[in-house]
């Protein structure tokens, strides 16, 4: 699945997984994200034995006509105010994603799925 974009140029076809690497990128910066939470566990388990980084993991993007949604599954550090955490991953996301590939997120939705001591 990709993401189109008409520009006077032309169409610009993202893919979704080159957005949730970007994505999973911004969120895995910022402060009391421990990691990302598995959400296909076959993918993600093969990448861990090649030994690669799957920034695209614990992300989702769901494209609607023009709207595209965020989900982002995270493990937060424990002490860390889980709301607070969770705002900025959104807002670094929603800035990230129209700052590098010029797409406007309709929502971005964070889901906490663990506390990691």
């Amino acid at each position: 699945m990709s993401v189109n974009m008409r520009t006077k140029n032309g169409m610009i076809e993202i893919s979704t997984n080159v957005i949730a690497t970007v994505v999973g990128g911004v969120a895995t910066e910022v402060f009391g994200i421990v990691g990302m939470a598995s959400r296909q566990q076959v993918r993600d388990g093969f990448y861990e034995i090649l030994k690669r980084d799957n920034y695209a993991r614990g992300i989702e993007i769901r494209q609607d006509d023009q709207d595209i949604h965020v989900d982002v599954y995270i493990i937060v550090s424990y002490g860390i105010k889980i709301s607070e955490v969770s705002r900025n991953v959104q807002e670094q996301v929603r800035y990230q994603l129209e700052a590098q590939l010029g797409i406007k997120a309709t929502s971005v939705n964070i889901y906490v799925q663990g506390v990691r001591v």
